[in-house]
């Protein structure tokens, strides 16, 4: 690592040079113009900023980061909170994450990604020892190392009953998370799935965790998109013909967080029928899919809790092409999913209870002594 008064000198270096290329462009005789003033102060100008980057990215490239959350320095405590380990004893403490590993500000991101990397495993990882879940590889008629993955309750969908379908947003985020910047820095219950998996199977769900963003695999040396997963949609459409169509559900229901709710009305708008005969419900949790897009049948099975002061679940006004807008009980849309989740299920079991007596699977309770009163 070069001092940081070392860099310091160069970059005082440069202005320098650059105000002595101002002293020569001042007419003196005609010994010497602009441009060749320029051009001579310029290239050692150039050549000590390329200096500054250059030493930049070779400590960059030089650095290598464990593969292991223990080589990082770090653990999940009971409550699942990301701790620091004692350098001697290997111990959890009660130190939480630290960004600034390094002076440079590059480097720390790069810490942080790597660590984040880890996490997705760990987080794979979880969900099949601890959770029970299993691995379904996408498209299933390549290798694994081709392909992607989405995590199932069970091994093979046959006939569900009740199906509850979880995507999460954008970015570096993979199946089972809902926030990578929750899960190191706040708890694993907030930043994955795990509490909607563990929820949706007390009420009778088998559950399916989409991967919408995981796109490529680096082959024989080259980086090769997946066929049927190149992007979020594409993953989600080859996953629903592949799985969920194929094993025929009895009911569906969806929920959706950030730009997974820009999938979902995709979706929506590619399967009309199996929205309208088995999505009973689509719980959106700060969805930022555009409003004139949506499918007329997904405002009537549809809500989205959104960032707000207000408090949980309270009606907000939307616009008049929009599906149904509740406040998620806070104003953190990363925390959207976990802060609103009691309100969401509600309305799941809310709209199956309905989608069952429309459907004439059980029969409209009738009215005890005294409702007419």
């Amino acid at each position: 690592m070069y001092p940081a008064l070392y860099i310091i000198s160069l970059t005082l270096g440069a202005l320098q040079l650059q105000q002595h290329a101002k002293l020569l462009a001042a007419p003196s005789g005609g010994l010497f113009r602009w441009r060749q003033a320029t051009a001579a102060a310029a290239a050692p100008v150039t050549a000590a900023l390329v200096a500054i980057s250059g030493i930049r990215m070779a400590a960059s490239e030089e650095r290598t980061y464990p593969t292991t959350l223990e080589g990082f320095g770090y653990g999940f405590n009971e409550e699942g909170k990301l701790r620091q380990l004692d350098k001697d004893t290997g111990k959890l403490t009660d130190r939480v994450f630290d960004y600034q590993v390094y002076t440079s500000l590059s480097e720390n991101q790069a810490h942080y990604e790597a660590l984040g990397d880890v996490i997705t495993q760990y987080v794979y990882e979880r969900l099949e020892e601890k959770e029970g879940l299993k691995k379904l590889y996408v498209p299933a008629d390549v290798p694994p190392e081709e392909a992607t993955f989405v995590f199932s309750t069970v091994e093979k969908l046959d006939r569900p009953k009740k199906l509850l379908v979880l995507i999460h947003g954008s970015g570096v985020v993979r199946a089972g998370q809902w926030a990578r910047s929750l899960i190191i820095n706040d708890c694993l219950d907030s930043g994955t799935q795990i509490p909607y998996i563990r929820r949706g199977r007390e009420l009778g769900y088998e559950v399916l965790l989409l991967n919408t963003n995981d796109n490529y695999r680096t082959v024989k040396g080259a980086r090769k998109p997946i066929r049927g997963s190149r992007n979020p949609t594409e993953h989600a459409v080859t996953v629903l013909e592949q799985y969920i169509l194929a094993s025929r559900p009895e009911s569906v229901a969806i929920v959706a967080h950030s730009y997974g709710g820009v999938v979902t009305v995709e979706l929506a708008q590619r399967f009309p029928d199996f929205f309208r005969d088995k999505v009973f419900a689509v719980g959106f949790t700060d969805s930022v899919h555009a409003s004139s897009l949506v499918p007329e049948a997904l405002k009537k099975i549809g809500r989205n809790w959104v960032t707000a002061k207000d408090p949980l679940d309270t009606p907000l006004t939307i616009t008049k092409h929009d599906i149904p807008r509740h406040s998620a009980g806070h104003i953190k849309h990363e925390m959207t999913s976990y802060s609103c989740m009691s309100a969401l299920f509600e309305f799941l079991e809310s709209r199956y209870a309905e989608f069952r007596t429309n459907r004439g699977d059980e029969p409209r309770s009738k009215k005890a002594k005294g409702d007419e009163l």
